[in-house]
């Protein structure tokens, strides 16, 4: 079976040599190896993959010892990620994910979908997937989102996935999940932040509109930015064409991104990625 190898370290002569012999003297068998530095912070960062039976939290630790101090180390076996999926209205993303689940086309399992209208029930029931209802409506955000924690208790999920929840969560529901957060946002970040962004970019004139997967932090829609993609469009769309052609960008940069982190090729460092494709 496959093992995945993740270090995050201060950058030092030898790192790679020193990982490598470990695990050719544990008898394992590289199969891909991809480092980084950050030569303006003196981070290393390395993702490799090898084959043979073996203990991995051990492993873990072996490594562990060998690096500098405050290392962080991840060896896992690749295994698929659950998820709960947060949703309003919107059907785009939420129907892209529930078929590339349906169709294995993900590393994921969808265990549930919460949404604060019911209008996504149907499509969700549809391929089976549990649907939640909790309406956001005569209650405070606090209210709503500790209804939304007490749901999430019923479900083992690696992580929370935003596809097109219009609604601002807050530091405190943040904070429990940091890292494991996912959204997903119609616009090309750090352009046109906040709510309606591609009236925003109408009325600024853009010839490109875009879409942008990253994690959730408090600083509204400035977290660690996962991946990217635009579509160029003329003076003559309207800010509805606009919208229209971006949910086209949006549910593709969310599955792209969504394969990245699911297939552990993500790192988190500060408020950027490092991102092993």
């Amino acid at each position: 079976m496959e093992t995945i190898l993740r270090i995050n370290c201060t950058d030092e002569k030898g790192l790679v040599y020193k990982i490598s012999e470990l695990l050719f003297k544990n008898d394992f068998n590289i199969t891909k190896n991809d480092e980084f530095v950050d030569e303006d912070n003196g981070r290393f960062f390395m993702r490799t993959t090898f084959e043979g039976d073996c203990d991995r939290e051990q492993i873990a630790k072996e490594v562990l010892v060998m690096l500098p101090p405050n290392s962080k180390v991840d060896c896992v076996d690749g295994r698929k990620k659950d998820v709960v999926i947060l949703v309003t209205k919107e059907h785009h993303c939420l129907a892209d994910l529930l078929i590339r689940n349906q169709f294995k086309d993900l590393n994921f399992n969808i265990l549930a979908v919460v949404g604060n209208y019911e209008t996504l029930r149907e499509l969700t029931e549809k391929f089976d997937v549990p649907f939640i209802y909790i309406p956001a409506e005569n209650i405070t955000r606090e209210e709503h989102e500790n209804q939304i924690k007490e749901t999430l208790k019923n479900y083992q999920f690696d992580y929370l996935v935003l596809a097109k929840f219009m609604r601002i969560l807050s530091p405190n529901f943040i904070h429990d999940l940091e890292g494991k957060i996912i959204n997903i946002h119609h616009s090309f970040l750090p352009a046109f932040i906040g709510a309606n962004p591609y009236k925003q970019a109408f009325k600024r004139g853009v010839k490109i509109i875009g879409a942008t997967a990253h994690f959730v932090t408090n600083d509204l829609d400035e977290g660690p930015i996962i991946y990217q993609d635009i579509i160029k469009v003329s003076h003559s769309k309207t800010a509805k064409d606009l919208a229209k052609i971006g949910k086209d960008v949006e549910r593709i940069v969310l599955a792209n991104a969504l394969k990245l982190v699911f297939d552990d090729k993500v790192f988190i460092d500060g408020n950027k990625t490092i991102i092993f494709e």
